[in-house]
């Protein structure tokens, strides 16, 4: 692991950015726009600047390239806030800050591409590598990749590339096809419409082509995940630990939503055959109780986990695989246990619930699909077990 500067715990900026404060700020803009961001499969515009603006997707970029470096407990609970105001703004911010973290292991003309702009909006996938193949003074880079989530708000796409010759890829000393990384203008890539899906509609997720594009040699390096460029805890953090704690987040906010919508329910519908608002029967006090549990432990298990791994990072150690393992299963549990607490709301709310005007039938949308995500998927909890009972996690996404 790389030397860890702790004397940017916080990024240069900490006492000037209260992520959280700004996400707050911006709930009432965020849930406004939310039919217009579903409807259009993308963030709407005004949300996008507003983003922007507050500095909100710069959260994982580090200050020396423009960005706030904040402090993962802080950056996960900003995901939260803007979560609850709508899932899908608030998985683009999360993706904002997984790429930003990614381009803190940049090096070369990808890192200076990033770096030489004012508040970049940076997003990126490695679903579906594409092909690069050396060729004269560079590579050139093709392929169709997937889960693009902002591509479409983007100022800058990372990706990576199998490396081929004569058609065929380059294994690594490990056996597995090695992967270069390369960060691209919008411009070099065509996205394709085919975010068309149950949740999460507004993230603008579609697939993307390179058709045979040109790159030079100092822009494709190998894929690294493990090596920060940056010094600072926030990189040293691992990297797909990182990713899965602010889907955790996502997932929270959205179980919040889908809590509070019930409860405007309750207190004013009178079911059928009954003389009484919702909220007075003992079946629907017990399941808002349990959604409030699972809510509440969720979030305590994951900041827990987080902090602990994080103030090891900050004295200088490195996080300890079982600990490790503890941050994996706080995400992943965080991340289904709140699609539980959902479904709680939504079948509490009964028939008022299956309405596209209703805040719980997109919440129940979006939280099925933030489980999704290969890196908080049910095999997780599998991976986990093996790293408690002593044993490798056996999965490519630890």
């Amino acid at each position: 692991m790389s030397e860890i500067d702790c004397s940017r715990v916080g990024g240069a900026k900490v006492g000037s950015f209260d992520p959280v404060e700004a996400a707050r700020r911006l709930q009432p803009l965020v849930r406004a726009h939310a039919e217009e961001t579903e409807r259009g499969r993308r963030l709407a515009t005004a949300v996008v600047e507003a983003l922007r603006s507050s500095g909100l997707f710069a959260m994982g970029l580090s200050s020396a390239m423009g960005g706030h470096e904040t402090p993962i407990s802080q950056a996960i609970r900003a995901i939260e806030e803007i979560s609850y105001a709508d899932g899908a703004s608030g998985w683009n911010v999360m993706i904002s800050f997984d790429t930003d973290l990614w381009a803190g292991f940049l090096r070369g003309a990808s890192r200076d591409l990033v770096a030489s702009m004012t508040r970049p909006i940076v997003t990126g996938t490695l679903s579906s590598p594409g092909q690069i193949q050396k060729t004269d003074g560079g590579y050139c880079i093709s392929g169709r990749w997937k889960f693009g989530s902002g591509c479409e708000n983007a100022d800058v796409i990372l990706v990576g590339a199998v490396l081929c010759e004569g058609g065929k890829p380059v294994l690594a000393s490990s056996g597995a096809p090695q992967l270069l990384q390369i960060a691209l203008r919008p411009s070099e890539v065509n996205i394709l419409d085919t975010w068309r899906v149950t949740g999460l509609r507004g993230t603008g997720s579609h697939d993307f082509t390179i058709d045979n594009r040109f790159v030079s040699a100092d822009r494709a390096l190998p894929l690294n995940i493990t090596e920060p460029f940056e010094h600072g805890p926030l990189y040293a953090f691992p990297m797909l630990a990182s990713f899965a704690v602010a889907k955790g987040a996502v997932a929270l906010g959205i179980a919040r939503h889908a809590i509070d919508a019930f409860k405007e329910i309750a207190h004013a519908k009178v079911p059928a055959t009954k003389n009484s608002p919702l909220r007075e029967r003992p079946a629907a006090q017990i399941d808002v109780a349990h959604a409030e549990a699972i809510v509440h432990s969720s979030r305590a298990f994951l900041h827990q986990a987080v902090e602990e791994g994080w103030q090891e990072l900050v004295a200088g150690k490195q996080i300890p695989q079982h600990h490790r393992a503890l941050i994996r299963l706080a995400a992943t549990d965080s991340v289904h246990r709140c699609a539980e607490a959902v479904d709680l709301m939504y079948k509490a709310a009964a028939a008022s619930a299956i309405h596209e005007s209703c805040a719980l039938e997109r919440c129940f949308r979006d939280a099925h699909v933030v489980g999704a995500h290969i890196v908080v998927q049910p095999a997780m909890y599998e991976a986990v077990g093996r790293v408690l009972l002593d044993l490798p996690p056996e999965t490519a996404v630890w």
